[in-house]
Parts: C-alpha cells; structure tokens; sequence
C-alpha cells in the first residue's frame, strides 16, 4: 500500500473516530436527560420533597451535559487538528472549544456550588465541620 493510501485510510478512520465521539457525546446528553428525567419523577411520586427532587435533578442533568461536552470537544479536536488542520479550521475550533469550557465551568459551579479549584479547600472545610463536636450539652470532666 503506498504512503498516499495510507494516509487517505488514516484520514477515514480520524473520520470516523469523531463522528463516534459526537455521537456518543449526544447519546450521553439525550440518555443522561432522560435518566435524570425519570429519577425525577420516580422522586415526586414516591412521594419526596419537590425541592430535594428538583436539586438532585439538576445535579443529574448538569452531569450528563458536562460528560457529553467532554466528548463533543474532543470530537472537534480529533475532526479539526488531527483531519484539516488550516488556520481557519483552527480558530474555529478554538472559538468552540472557548465556549464549551465556559459552558462546563458555568455547569461545573451549578451542579457542585463552587468553582472547580476549590474542590480540595471545600472539601477541607467540609472534613473540619464533620470534626467539630456537635452542638448542645457537654460532659462534664
């Protein structure tokens, strides 16, 4: 096979690798918000707080998206960088991937009430609180 077919058949599969990776980012979005839907519904009528249901329902709703857009920006760098890499093509891609991180950052803050980084610091205040003793009588020494 000479070097010109080789890359026409590598070509094809980075093809065919990106359209894998954005439908398997819009699969995780559609089932994800179906997923989430159902949870939902099944809280509501179980009989659950609409309030407890509606937050979990965000959280498993903003999960979904946030996996989804992980493989839909990683689609458009495989079809973008790796098939057509023009100056064109990659501003595009940068104006997509841009948008799609602030998306998730925007998602990240709605689903887990703060940023990112300041995962281990909450994470550390949440460990501090649950080792304070707890409020009320106290023995006596």
């Amino acid at each position: 096979m000479s070097t010109r077919g080789v890359a026409t058949l590598f070509d094809a599969l980075l093809r065919w690798v990106a359209t894998g990776m954005e439908g398997a980012g819009t699969a995780i979005i559609a089932i994800g918000a179906l997923a989430a839907t159902w949870v939902f519904v099944r809280g509501l009528l179980a009989g659950g707080a609409a309030h407890e249901s509606y937050q979990g329902y965000r959280v498993n709703l903003g999960r979904a998206i946030l996996l989804g857009l992980e493989f839909l920006v990683a689609a458009d760098i495989v079809g973008t960088v790796a098939i057509d890499p023009t100056f064109k093509n990659l501003g595009v891609l940068a104006l997509i991937v841009l948008v799609r991180t602030a998306l998730s950052f925007a998602l990240e803050v709605e689903v887990n009430g703060h940023w990112p980084w300041r995962t281990t610091d909450v994470a550390f205040r949440s460990a501090a609180a649950d080792a304070r003793p707890p409020d009320g009588p106290r023995p006596v020494a």
